[in-house]
């Protein structure tokens, strides 16, 4: 297969990224046409472009590549090396340049991609240019560059990254026990140099970078990801475990207990701390985030805005809000104050932050933010996704205090309940999220709800 070919194109050219197997869909060559076919669409001839990558083995040849074509339309190219995705979106606004980050984030060893944004991190998606530079490449036509090709230059970033996170999420208290489990990605390169420069004791896990990911999937949404970290926690008798995607831009909590934490509830938390900063501030949250969060965003004197679930939709909003935060159930986080971009570090941060001021336990600390009971994500193979939301908004729609939405997919909400029900973007499934105000209550809603998916 010649990856330029536009059948290729089209299938590697995602909502918000390109991504597919590596050298089979995405390899160097195409690598080099998405370099300058970004420049032209950001419009960087004559200006600059900032380009990093994970440990993934064909990561360093395709960024150098990407740059290769980049310079070749006229960019001047900053190569920062091993990079998280979020050190990515550091270098964009920290340099003010667009960027591009070679990453497949927590898909399998065989995988990798693109993630691309404009200066100050704003994010490229379909319908923000990347459908433009999709159209460029698959057409196979040369970006016209009449003047001199630009430069590629190296730097090193990763001190001024951590320099910035520190001083945005202060760990100042007791001296805490830190299990981290890097999964053999790209927080074995930051976590060093962020939490290197705290009064901190790290158990580190799988920091060794190893893109072929020996030990578990870099994917913490999975829970199986997450036993390791667990079973470390408990050993040690650590006050905190923190687990990391591939790219680092996704972190997970693990109390001292060994339980997980929510990614709703870790939301709640640094909501209720960026307020205290920015008292009034909107907080913005997807709608399967948890019902606590509107809730706690509101106690603490700010305004809840509820979007779409997707990082576009999340970042659009904060932009039209001006928002301090925002959080998904997916273990994103996005801060005004890291242009409007997603950390799992600095969300790591405001953690430890918070458990550092006091002298209580992490799962004590955060009980107030932990007010009910949620199923997480549980997908099923649907062919007539539409008919079959069609049919179970026919069964709720009348019930005594149930009202109905359809900002994502469908939500139907009762006092005591909620579930959403959205199709997948990319495969035949249908992603049931639902929350009760007990355990019994999920459970019974969840098998209610999942009987009239799967027929």
């Amino acid at each position: 297969m010649v990856t330029t070919d536009s059948a290729n194109v089209h299938a590697v050219f995602k909502a918000y990224d390109v991504r597919g197997l590596a050298p089979e869909q995405i390899d160097d060559e195409l690598a080099r046409a998405v370099g300058a076919a970004f420049v032209s669409v950001v419009g960087a001839a004559g200006g600059g472009v900032v380009v990093g990558h994970d440990m993934r083995p064909s990561s360093p040849g395709m960024a150098q590549a990407f740059a290769e074509g980049a310079a070749s339309a006229g960019a001047d190219v900053t190569m920062i090396g091993l990079a998280s995705t979020d050190q990515l979106y550091f270098a964009s606004g920290h340099l003010g340049l667009p960027g591009a980050m070679f990453t497949a984030s927590h898909n399998p060893a065989q995988y990798n991609g693109i993630k691309m944004c404009r200066a100050h991190a704003v994010p490229v998606g379909l319908d923000t240019g990347l459908a433009t530079i999709r159209d460029l490449v698959a057409a196979g036509e040369r970006v016209a560059h009449d003047g001199e090709p630009g430069t590629i230059t190296t730097t090193d970033l990763l001190a001024a990254y951590a320099d910035h996170l520190v001083g945005l999420a202060p760990v100042r208290g007791r001296r805490l026990t830190v299990v981290a489990d890097a999964g053999n990605g790209m927080a074995g390169h930051t976590a060093p140099a962020v939490l290197g420069r705290l009064e901190l004791d790290v158990v580190p896990m799988y920091f060794e970078l190893d893109g072929t990911f020996p030990n578990h999937e870099a994917n913490p949404i999975d829970p199986g990801t997450l036993v390791d970290l667990q079973a470390k926690v408990r050993e040690t008798g650590a006050d905190i475990g923190l687990a990391f995607d591939g790219d680092a831009d996704r972190c997970f909590l693990v109390d001292e207990r060994g339980e997980l934490v929510s990614p709703s509830v870790l939301t709640a938390l640094i909501a209720a701390r960026e307020l205290a900063k920015a008292p009034g501030s909107t907080v913005i949250h997807n709608l399967i985030t948890s019902r606590a969060v509107p809730q706690i965003v509101t106690e603490h004197g700010g305004k809840p805005v509820r979007t779409r679930v997707g990082h576009s939709f999340i970042k659009a909003t904060m932009a039209e809000t001006d928002a301090i935060f925002g959080g998904e159930h997916s273990g994103h986080f996005y801060f005004r104050d890291f242009w409007r971009a997603d950390s799992g570090m600095l969300a790591a941060l405001h953690a430890l932050a918070a458990l550092a001021e006091t002298d209580q336990p992490l799962s004590q600390v955060l009980a107030d933010y932990t007010r009910f009971h949620a199923t997480g994500e549980i997908n099923s193979t649907v062919e007539d996704q539409q008919g079959v939301m069609d049919a179970i908004e026919k069964e709720y729609a009348g019930r005594d205090g149930v009202e109905v939405d359809h900002l994502d997919g469908l939500t139907v909400t009762h006092a005591d309940w909620w579930f959403n029900v959205r199709p997948s973007n990319t495969e035949p499934l249908l992603r049931l999220n639902a929350e009760a105000a007990d355990q019994t209550a999920m459970v019974a809603l969840r098998d209610e709800v999942l009987a009239r998916i799967r027929g």
